[in-house]
């Protein structure tokens, strides 16, 4: 009750009212994206192939993880031995050695990738013990402002930002990788 109290006195006594200022934010920009993307997303910890056009990815995929068994996409060309949009439920991909997902947005600024939800279990995006990340040169942008700017909400409403493997040095002071989603990220530019 306090807490609505406060709130009303608040704004009864509010008498005016401002707009947020326009303010244009120029971010950082690069003379090279692409270059400086790569640098960022190796500072972060990704693996990062460089592909042309045409390349088959299905034998870059596999060349980088030759030892893996279970491959997870819904990327069309793709091929996997699980699909995020076919399974019962998020468990049945516990167990992807390799996901393979389709970045929108990729950021130089931090090395990050805009992943929209394309795929009926997200569960791909954190549960696989690698990640590869399919991004097209031309989406690369310099910097935040930019990629919020190219940003829309997918059809299931969801999306994130992944900027290499997960780590954290929570337990013990120690780095560990992998500890809330996957142990590597391998980035593959494409064209």
């Amino acid at each position: 009750m306090y807490k609505e109290d406060l709130l009303k006195k608040l704004r009864k006594n509010t008498t005016l009212q401002f707009d947020m200022p326009k303010t244009t934010v120029k971010g950082i920009t690069y003379p090279d994206v692409v270059k400086q993307y790569i640098n960022m997303c190796e500072t972060v910890g990704c693996k990062v192939i460089e592909a042309k056009k045409n390349d088959d990815l299905n034998a870059i995929i596999r060349k980088a993880y030759p030892n893996a068994k279970v491959f997870a996409s819904n990327v069309k060309g793709i091929k996997a031995d699980r699909n995020p949009d076919t399974v019962g439920s998020a468990q049945e991909l516990n167990g992807t050695d390799v996901g393979i997902i389709e970045g929108d947005v990729a950021v130089a600024e931090n090395g990050c990738v805009w992943i929209p939800q394309t795929m009926k279990e997200k569960a791909i995006c954190f549960i696989s013990e690698e990640l590869v990340i399919l991004v097209h040169r031309d989406k690369i942008v310099n910097n935040m402002h930019e990629a919020y700017e190219r940003i829309t909400m997918p059809e299931y409403g969801y999306g994130c930002f992944i900027s290499g493997p997960s780590k954290t040095a929570d337990i013990e002071q120690a780095l560990v990788m992998g500890a809330q989603a996957a142990r590597g990220v391998t980035i593959i530019l494409i064209g």
